[in-house]
């Protein structure tokens, strides 16, 4: 009997030894499941967050974006502004000096030929009292301001103190050598051609960069030409041929030539 009871027993300890593991074994199983969860989770936290992070940074350089573009298209509008202003100066001046070729002279200052007499008002002023240009303004509400005169309000006879106050006032702005030219243009359609010939040659002298150099050199040309002067005419006008063969100005030089 006793032999018997050893043999149960010795049976039993292996099944219920076998009978645990399996326990063990599961719960391993599911420690380690929870701890790849755990990971897997903050792995999507941490990649969520990166997203995050590059959507804002992404709504910033699209911001940028449109308010770089916003800016362009302004600059290109005033540009256009501006240069349709200097198409209509550039019609007026010819329109002028058309006028005074086919008058003899006789729209400034009458029969005498001379430079014309700026008109007053009773109190005596050039521009009706009143110019507008006050020597407290800045310097791009200086130069707007003398430009404006003469490209919006069509008062050449204010623009050009306002011009000559610039200069004036100051002396090392970037808008010099523009100042100048518009001096001597508007002095070029009175036929005060000597004061518009030192506008004309400060630019060509002083300024070799400025996009209004090749017109200083025609308009030195022609100057030249209605004073008598056809070797130094033709001189400038084949400098604008040789150093601007492309532009308008070596066009305009080349007819003149002919």
């Amino acid at each position: 009997m006793l032999k018997k009871t050893l043999i149960a027993m010795s049976l039993l300890v292996p099944a219920a030894a076998m009978a645990q593991a399996p326990v063990s074994s599961l719960s391993d199983s599911a420690g380690s499941l929870e701890q790849r969860l755990a990971t897997i989770e903050r792995m999507m936290e941490a990649r969520q967050g990166a997203q995050l992070q590059l959507m804002d940074q992404l709504s910033t350089l699209q911001q940028d974006v449109a308010e770089l573009r916003g800016i362009t298209e302004e600059h290109e509008y005033r540009l256009e502004q501006l240069l349709q202003r200097q198409r209509e100066l550039y019609q007026e001046i010819d329109r002028r000096f058309s006028q005074l070729k086919e008058q003899g002279g006789s729209s400034f200052g009458g029969s005498g030929g001379g430079v014309q007499t700026i008109p007053t008002d009773s109190s005596g002023s050039a521009d009706g009292g009143n110019s507008g240009y006050s020597s407290n303004l800045s310097e791009n509400d200086a130069y707007d301001r003398a430009i404006a005169l003469v490209l919006e309000d069509k008062r050449y006879d204010a623009a050009i103190p306002a011009f000559e106050q610039f200069i004036q006032q100051f002396p090392n702005s970037s808008y010099l050598p523009n100042a100048h030219y518009w001096l001597g243009q508007l002095q070029f359609a009175q036929q005060a051609y000597d004061k518009a010939k030192t506008h004309f040659q400060t630019v060509v002298n002083d300024y070799p960069d400025s996009n209004k150099r090749a017109d200083c050199l025609l308009k030195l040309g022609v100057i030249a030409s209605e004073q008598g002067r056809s070797a130094d005419a033709e001189s400038f006008y084949q400098q604008v041929v040789s150093e601007y063969p492309d532009s308008t100005e070596a066009n305009l030089a080349k007819q003149r030539l002919n």
